[in-house]
């Protein structure tokens, strides 16, 4: 990508290093541990975030009486901070443009090993994540190295897609979608709330593509090869594939993120159209 000298956002809280107040082993499982967590929750079915509260000892808060964790104002200073804030920066220009004054920003919260959040205290094990009660998209860098290495899924447009794929949470959460598939999950047996998880999240992993777009054909910051590296991290994080690494076979019942065919797919709509319109995973079929 062709990032440098770009619009960094005024929208990144760097709490790396600080660690939540009153959490015993912030480090937690550290990023290293987010194949095995995975692996052991698809084995088990336990969710992952239980999972990995109950390896650190981290008591889970409730969105009204726990306040979030502030963070200090300065940006980030080092090249994969501003990198990550580059992204955000452009996602914005991005969804204000297409949403107009309906888009609210979200922040970028850096952090390492765990964090506190509007919805609770997490561990970076369980990878990058949004959290709907603060508007607030919680990111160890540490977890790009885990892509890298682990995942066979490197390249700063599979950093960037990451990104974008939790902004496009926060567009759910504008719109009312996730308000309205929460409420759903909530009367739906277990297998049919993991489907509805799965339309959530290529939904998000199109709106992902859409900024792409934009941020290709408006700015120019895409180079040859990027859209192959998010499509190739897609494809590395996909469900099947987490399975068949932490337990040898595939349990479609318990996907929670879709395939890798199916991410690859939402997000190429999105590369290929530009148009949120047409991330509508919730009318049809999703394969």
């Amino acid at each position: 990508m062709r990032w440098e000298g770009q619009r960094e956002s005024g929208n990144v809280e760097d709490r790396r290093g600080m660690g939540p107040a009153g959490v015993r082993g912030a480090g937690g499982l550290g990023i290293g541990g987010i194949v095995l967590v995975l692996a052991v929750s698809y084995f088990t079915g336990t969710n992952p975030l239980t999972l990995l509260n109950l390896l650190n000892g981290v008591q889970e808060m409730t969105q009204s009486s726990s306040p979030a964790e502030s963070g200090p104002a300065g940006p980030p200073r080092d090249q994969l901070g501003r990198f990550a804030s580059v992204v955000l920066a452009d996602t914005e220009t991005t969804w204000k443009q297409l949403l107009g004054p309906r888009y609210e920003e979200p922040r970028l919260v850096l952090f390492t090993g765990a964090v506190r959040s509007a919805c609770g205290t997490t561990s970076s094990a369980v990878g990058p994540f949004y959290c709907p009660g603060d508007h607030k998209v919680y990111l160890d860098l540490g977890f790009f190295t885990e892509m890298a290495q682990r995942l066979g899924a490197p390249g700063n447009f599979a950093q960037a897609y990451v990104i974008a794929h939790e902004v496009g949470h926060h567009v759910q959460n504008l719109t009312g979608i996730a308000e309205k598939v929460t409420r759903l999950q909530r009367q739906a047996s277990e297998k049919e709330a993991n489907a509805l998880s799965v339309r959530m999240e290529l939904q998000a992993d199109c709106y992902a593509g859409v900024w792409g777009y934009h941020a290709n054909r408006e700015r120019n910051l895409i180079e040859p090869g990027d859209f192959e590296e998010g499509l190739k991290a897609a494809a590395a994080i996909g469900d099947d594939r987490l399975q068949k690494m932490g337990q040898g076979h595939v349990q479609p019942e318990r996907w929670t993120h879709g395939s890798s065919a199916q991410r690859m797919t939402w997000l190429r709509r999105g590369l290929e159209s530009g148009d949120p319109n047409v991330c509508n995973t919730f009318e049809g079929h999703i394969s």
